[in-house]
Parts: structure tokens; C-alpha cells; sequence
């Protein structure tokens, strides 16, 4: 097997077990995984079915929950998100997809929980009111979401350099 792939391989198996890890409320690495996956698997649909399967797994050992169908399909937009990165990969773009895929997230899943379940009114005071509630948790994810962020394509980064082979002249 090639060594990038095996580099892909085992960042999305650490990062689906760094959900497993005590953690501090929403500070997981599952909107970096699927950014990361989408922008270095080789196909969208590796890199979506990797990002499902490590939710999946880890969800087997946490247990399943109402919503989880909503949380799976916003993890997918990191994953298309990851395929626009890997078009042009630069600092900036990773940056940039990391908080458009975290405010994303952020926006979905709270406006699905405000609209499938009985938590909130169904009026716009209700939304209000759910958004202004998931903001403490915003700051966890956030932060989750720039750490694994820079630890998977900093991390991958740095493997293909300390891999490459060293070209010396004669």
C-alpha cells in the first residue's frame, strides 16, 4: 500500500478514536475528519463513507441518540468541503474550510434540533432561543474543530516530510 494512503489510514483511525477519549464537551474531531478525508482520500465517496464509518464506530461505543441522522448528513458537508480544499491545499484554504464547516455544523444541527424535536417552541422566538443556547457549546467545538483540524494536516504534512526520501548530489 502506498504511504500516503497509510498516512490517511491511520489519521482517520486516530481521529475517530480521539472521540472515544474524555473530552470536554463537544470538543471532538469529527468536522476536521471529515474536511481532512475529503481532501485526502482519493474519492469524495472514500472520504464520506471513512467520515460515516468512524461516526458509526465510535457511536457503538457511546451509544446512538435522537438526531444522530442529522448530525451524520453535516458531517458530510465537511467531507465536500475537504474535496473543494483539495483542489487548492494551502494554508488559507484549509483555514478557510475548517470554519465554514464548523459554522455549518454549528447552523444544521441546532436548526434541526429546534425543528424535529420538542425542546423549542416552533416560532422564531424558539429558534432564537436554541441558537443562544448552543453558543457555550460553540466554543468547544470551535476550539475541537481547530485543534484536529491543525493536528490531522499538520500531522499529515509533517509525516510525508519526515518520509520523503532525501535526494543528495553527487
Amino acid at each position: 500500500m502506498e504511504a500516503n494512503k497509510k498516512t490517511v489510514i491511520a489519521m482517520v483511525a486516530l481521529a475517530a478514536c480521539a472521540r472515544l477519549l474524555p473530552h470536554p464537551w463537544n470538543f471532538t474531531p469529527m468536522v476536521a475528519l471529515g474536511l481532512y478525508a475529503g481532501a485526502k482520500c482519493p474519492r469524495l465517496r472514500i472520504g464520506a463513507i471513512a467520515t460515516l464509518a468512524a461516526l458509526l464506530v465510535s457511536d457503538l461505543a457511546l451509544g446512538f441518540y435522537e438526531g444522530m441522522w442529522y448530525v451524520y448528513a453535516a458531517s458530510l458537508i465537511s467531507v465536500a468541503l475537504g474535496g473543494l480544499v483539495r483542489r487548492r491545499e494551502s494554508v488559507l484554504a484549509v483555514a478557510a474550510g475548517a470554519g465554514t464547516a464548523s459554522v455549518l455544523f454549528f447552523l444544521i444541527t441546532n436548526f434541526m434540533l429546534w425543528a424535529t424535536g420538542s425542546l423549542y417552541p416552533h416560532t422564531l422566538n424558539g429558534l432564537a432561543t436554541c441558537f443562544a443556547a448552543a453558543v457555550p457549546f460553540y466554543q468547544n467545538q470551535l476550539a475541537g474543530d481547530a485543534f484536529y483540524t491543525v493536528a490531522l494536516f499538520g500531522g499529515h504534512a509533517l509525516i510525508q516530510r519526515l518520509t520523503r526520501p532525501v535526494l543528495q548530489t553527487a
